[in-house]
C-alpha cells in the first residue's frame, strides 16, 4: 500500500515548514497528465479528492531485498492498491476510501496510450485501467464510477514505501491476531510490532492471512496508515526540518505527481492542516454487493453495492465524515415545529421516490420545438427541482419533437429514471457514450411544469457501519 506515503508528507507539511527546506524538491517529482483532453467530468463537490494509487513498480529494489521480502516475479504493470483521499474544505479532516483492485468496472471508451488505436468502453477489473490506459484511464475509470471529481493525482512503488517507512524509524502496529503468509514471508506473533520498510510492505501486500483475502488486506493496510499518521505526528519530525526534508525526499523522489500539485500546493495544504491527527482521520472500503462475479475473459471480480456506493460517495461530495460519532460530526439541527393546516389548504404534488438525488443527476436541456425559450423554462423548472442543471439551454437538431426525450448513458440508467420521474410521459432513450451528463430535448408536451422527486430512505445499513477512525485501537 505504497499510496500511504503521499499523504503521509501531506501531514508531515503541516509543520509549515518553508520554502528554504522544501527548494528544490518539485525537480525530484515525476510528472504526469492524468487530466488532458478530458470531457465530461463530475461537477466539483466540496473539500479535495486525491486519487493516490500504489503500483507495483521495483526497478530499484536489490537482489537482497527482493529474496527477503518475496518480491520477486514480474511486475503486472498496474495498480496493486487505488484510494481515494478526501481533504475537508477546513482542512481538519481527511477520509480515505479503499477502492477494491478487483472491482467490476467498465472502462470509458479510449486510445491506446502506445498504438494511438481506439478502443470501445468494455468491462475490466479495475487494477488493469492503468496497464491499458495509464494514470488517465485510471483517473476516468474512478470517475465514471463514483461520480466524484479527482482534483489530484498521486502515484507511488515499492520502493517508496519502504524508504519512507524507514526514514521514520519504523512504524508500530497491533495485531490481535498471528498473521503469516507465505506468499510474503510475514510471520507476525499476536500483540504489538515496529515494523521497518521491508516487513511493513509484507504487511500490507499480505492476502493470504485468512479467509477475507483482498479485503482483509484493506483493512490491514487503513489500520496501517492510521498508525503510520500517528507515527509521523507523533515523532518529532515535523519540529526538525532536516528529518522533514529526509523523509519528503525518500517520497517524493519515487513519486509521479500531476503537472498541478507541486510543492507550493503541498505547503499551503499543510499549513492549512495544523490541527490535523489520527482522531480527525477515518478509512472505509467502498460497500461490496457481490463477491466472485464472474465476467468472461476477466475473472472472478467484486462488485460495488451499488446504493451503498452512492451514499458514501455522496458524503463526500458533500463534505461530510462517515461516521457520525466522529468529533468533527455536524450537531443535528432540530426539526422545525410543522405548521398546522387545514384540509381546505391546497397541497402540491406528491414526490416521486427515485433511486437517486436530483442534485446527483448533471442535466443539459435543448429544445426539441419551434416555440422559443422552451428549453429555458425546462432548465429553470429542473433547478428548482433541485436537479444539476447546466443553466446554458441549446436548440436541438429537429424542432419537431411532440414528446419529451430523456437521452441517457446506459451507465447512468438509475439516473435517467429518477429524471424522467419528474418529467411524467417523457421517452427515455439509451445512447451508449453520452457520458454523466443526462440530455433533455423538450417536447411540444411540456406545460413546464417537472414533479417533486426524492430518494427513498435507505434500506441497506448506513456506511458508518465499516469506518475505522484514526486513533481506533484494535489490541
Amino acid at each position: 500500500m505504497r499510496a500511504v506515503t503521499t499523504l503521509s508528507v501531506v501531514v508531515l507539511a503541516s509543520a509549515g515548514i518553508g520554502h528554504s527546506v522544501m527548494a528544490g524538491l518539485d525537480a525530484d517529482i515525476a510528472r504526469v497528465d492524468p487530466f488532458k483532453d478530458m470531457k465530461n467530468r463530475p461537477a466539483a463537490g466540496h473539500g479535495m479528492n486525491v486519487l493516490l494509487v500504489g503500483t507495483d513498480g521495483r526497478d530499484k529494489i536489490t537482489e537482497r531485498e527482493r529474496r527477503k521480502y518475496r518480491l520477486g516475479g514480474a511486475p503486472c504493470h498496474c495498480t496493486d492498491t487505488i484510494m481515494i483521499v478526501h481533504i475537508s474544505a477546513d482542512r481538519e479532516r481527511a477520509t480515505v476510501v479503499s477502492l477494491p483492485r478487483d472491482s467490476y468496472a467498465e472502462v470509458p471508451a479510449h486510445l491506446d496510450g502506445t498504438t494511438g488505436r481506439p478502443h470501445a468502453a468494455h468491462p475490466i477489473k479495475l487494477n488493469a485501467a492503468y496497464a491499458e490506459g495509464g494514470p488517465q484511464l485510471t483517473v476516468r475509470t474512478v470517475e465514471d464510477m463514483t461520480h466524484l471529481k479527482i482534483d489530484h493525482y498521486l502515484e507511488v512503488d515499492f520502493i517508496t514505501f519502504m524508504r519512507t517507512v524507514d526514514v521514520l524509524g519504523g512504524v508500530r502496529i497491533c495485531t490481535a491476531q498471528p498473521l503469516k503468509d507465505s506468499y510474503t514471508g510475514l510471520n507476525l506473533s499476536a500483540g504489538s510490532h515496529t515494523l521497518g520498510g521491508g516487513q511493513a510492505l509484507q504487511y500490507v501486500r499480505s492476502r493470504h492471512v485468512d479467509a477475507a483475502s483482498d479485503l482483509g488486506r484493506m483493512k490491514r493496510q487503513q489500520r496501517f496508515l492510521a498508525a503510520l499518521i500517528e507515527r509521523a505526528t507523533s515523532s518529532g519530525v515535523l519540529l526538525n526540518p532536516i528529518r522533514f526534508r529526509d523523509v519528503t525526499r525518500a517520497v517524493l523522489g519515487s513519486v509521479r505527481a500531476d503537472t498541478g500539485f507541486g510543492t507550493d500546493e503541498l505547503l499551503d495544504l499543510g499549513r492549512a492542516m495544523r490541527n490535523f491527527s489520527p482522531s480527525s482521520s477515518e478509512f472505509t472500503t467502498v460497500p461490496v454487493g457481490q463477491l466472485g462475479f464472474a465476467v468472461k475473459g476477466i475473472g472472478s471480480t467484486l462488485k460495488w453495492d451499488r446504493a451503498g456506493a452512492d451514499r458514501l460517495f455522496r458524503s463526500l461530495r458533500d463534505d461530510k465524515p462517515l461516521a457520525t460519532s466522529s468529533a468533527h460530526a455536524p450537531t443535528p439541527t432540530p426539526s422545525p415545529t410543522p405548521t398546522p393546516t387545514h384540509a381546505s389548504e391546497p397541497r402540491g404534488p406528491v414526490p416521486a421516490t427515485v433511486e437517486v438525488a436530483p442534485g446527483q443527476i448533471r442535466v443539459q436541456a435543448e429544445n426539441g420545438t419551434g416555440t422559443a425559450g422552451l428549453a429555458r423554462r425546462m432548465d429553470a423548472a429542473l433547478a428548482a427541482a433541485g436537479f444539476a442543471t447546466n443553466h446554458l439551454p441549446v436548440s436541438a437538431a429537429r424542432h419537431d419533437v411532440r414528446r419529451t426525450v430523456v437521452s441517457f448513458d446506459p451507465r447512468w440508467d438509475r439516473s435517467a429514471r429518477s429524471l424522467a420521474a419528474a418529467l411524467p410521459g417523457s421517452e427515455l432513450r439509451a445512447v451508449p457514450g453520452l457520458g454523466p451528463v443526462l440530455r433533455v430535448t423538450v417536447g411540444a408536451d411540456f406545460t413546464g411544469a417537472v414533479r417533486p422527486v426524492r430518494v427513498a430512505a435507505p434500506a441497506t445499513p448506513p456506511v458508518e457501519s465499516s469506518v475505522i477512525r484514526g486513533d481506533e485501537k484494535v489490541c
